[in-house]
């Protein structure tokens, strides 16, 4: 702890620092609480995410038979290519997250009186699934961004609450201490050098 000044300066400025951190604890501590709440959203959506994706693939497996057959594999990897991958940014909790939007394929033309007919089912069920997995990394980065404020935002709520606070209580407990003693010695010493001049003046 920074030695203090024993004067009425350092007391105001102590107190003024305790009237601060008390104004930003409770914004501190909302904030905490929003992100919990956020965080606890992302993990929500990664969870519906990851079963998504899986009922997905589970309809997938009925057409894994057909997938021996190499001219319908190669079909299905040639005629699916993702272009690009959409997304924005959103205010989450006063933080800054990416937010997925979409994906842009270009898919192949194929004959669809050539091909078997569960091409065009199996096609759309791998788009969905390549949607899914780039969804995924994104409520990741989100969960990651997320996690990270709220820790910040936690350490700041812990350093007000355990250290700057108590801090602040204690040194104008100590400066109020100092001042009262000083005003007493002051009033002690006037007395003595009162009772001197009388008894000089005698």
């Amino acid at each position: 702890m920074a030695k203090i000044k024993m004067t009425k300066t350092e007391l105001k400025a102590q107190q003024d620092a305790l009237k601060q951190f008390l104004r930003f604890l409770p914004m501190l501590q909302l904030k905490k609480q929003q992100l919990q709440m956020e965080i606890r959203k992302s993990q929500a959506r990664l969870l519906e995410n990851e079963e998504a994706g899986k009922t997905i693939r589970l309809k997938l497996v009925s057409w894994i038979s057909l997938f021996s057959d190499e001219h319908a594999v190669e079909l299905l990897s040639s005629s699916i290519n993702v272009e690009s991958v959409d997304s924005g940014t959103a205010n989450i909790g006063g933080v800054q997250v990416p937010v997925f939007k979409g994906v842009n394929f270009v898919i192949k033309d194929y004959d669809l009186l050539m091909e078997d007919s569960w091409i065009d089912d199996a096609v759309e069920a791998v788009k969905q699934v390549i949607e899914l997995s780039e969804a995924h990394k994104i409520i990741e980065e989100q969960y990651r961004l997320l996690s990270r404020e709220l820790r910040t935002t936690t350490q700041r709520v812990n350093l007000f609450e355990k250290i700057k606070i108590p801090e602040c209580r204690e040194n104008i407990r100590v400066i109020r201490i100092a001042l009262g003693n000083n005003d007493t010695a002051g009033v002690a010493r006037s007395k003595i050098a009162k009772r001197k001049s009388q008894e000089a003046a005698a």
